[in-house]
């Protein structure tokens, strides 16, 4: 029986899809102490904000652990566990001094943990641009998924997922500025074509040059003129950019005089729902 073909299935319905898949019937759900949870040594999330991690902390505090951490036994150890998805839930939780946890018990592969652990971080948003990046391209490389199923698993276009891999093309340098927070991901997009990425890098964080003036100064380089789009208001255009990034769809903005028109574009139904779900979701400390 092949394989393949059922987790791309799996992987294009989303997260909730992968565990129906990989243990959802065989998974349980319990409090365990936290010392009995071990992290993911394959955790996609490299950074832990400081500040974020705190701020977390303090909502554990008051309103406790809301949603289960995914967890699934350590082969040969006794009452021992490995965080599958949740590891920021649990170290909040070590601060806010709790003993115990809520969390739901998987028996899972290596594979499908590592599978869930990168759909339900990108899902989440917790990535930086280079941990989402390299999320895609172990989902692409690793497991055969397609760009396209990798889209709708995390409900983002599929030219978002494509762009985002890119980045890993750019220099440990440069790269390494963007995990420090000094560039974004759409710097680090118009850097991938520079002649010299490092150096105009450096310009970029020296000069604090935003996106727009980051691609002029790429275009200049070539010897290409400016484009329709490089004229618009760079204002409208960076909102652009920052929109299509933080949503992970396309987005037009077209203004006359005070009033305009916001086109968000979606492909599949999944993005939609997705969509709504993140418009409608109240705006409270995340805690889970």
């Amino acid at each position: 029986m092949s394989v393949a073909p059922e987790r791309s299935r799996g992987l294009g319905r989303g997260l909730s899809a992968l565990l129906g898949e990989t243990g959802e019937s065989r998974s349980r759900a319990h409090r365990l102490p936290i010392a009995q949870l071990r992290p993911n040594p394959r955790q996609p999330r490299r950074i832990f904000g400081e500040e974020e991690l705190e701020a977390l902390a303090e909502s554990v505090r008051r309103q406790g652990v809301l949603q289960s951490v995914l967890v699934r036994p350590v082969p040969d150890a006794v009452d021992s566990y490995e965080i599958v998805a949740g590891e920021r839930r649990w170290r909040a939780a070590q601060r806010a001094q709790l003993h115990e946890i809520p969390v739901q018990i998987l028996e899972i592969s290596d594979r499908d943990a590592l599978e869930i652990a990168l759909v339900e971080n990108i899902q989440r948003a917790d990535l930086n641009p280079l941990e989402e990046a390299e999320g895609y391209h172990r989902l692409i490389a690793d497991f055969g998924h397609s760009q396209e199923a990798v889209a709708q698993a995390v409900g983002k276009s599929r030219s978002h997922v494509a762009n985002m891999v890119r980045l890993l093309d750019l220099p440990a340098s440069v790269k390494t500025l963007i995990d420090q927070g000094e560039l974004s991901m759409g710097h680090g997009r118009a850097l991938l074509t520079a002649r010299d990425p490092l150096a105009l890098a450096k310009e970029v964080v020296i000069r604090a040059l935003n996106v727009r003036q980051t691609e002029s100064r790429v275009a200049r380089e070539k010897g290409a003129p400016p484009t329709a789009k490089r004229s618009r208001d760079r204002n409208v255009a960076a909102l652009e950019e920052e929109l299509s990034v933080k949503l992970g769809l396309e987005v037009a903005i077209r203004v006359r005089g005070e009033s305009g028109r916001l086109t968000i574009r979606y492909r599949t139904l999944d993005q939609l729902d997705d969509l709504l779900r993140r418009l409608t979701q109240p705006l409270a400390p995340e805690v889970n």
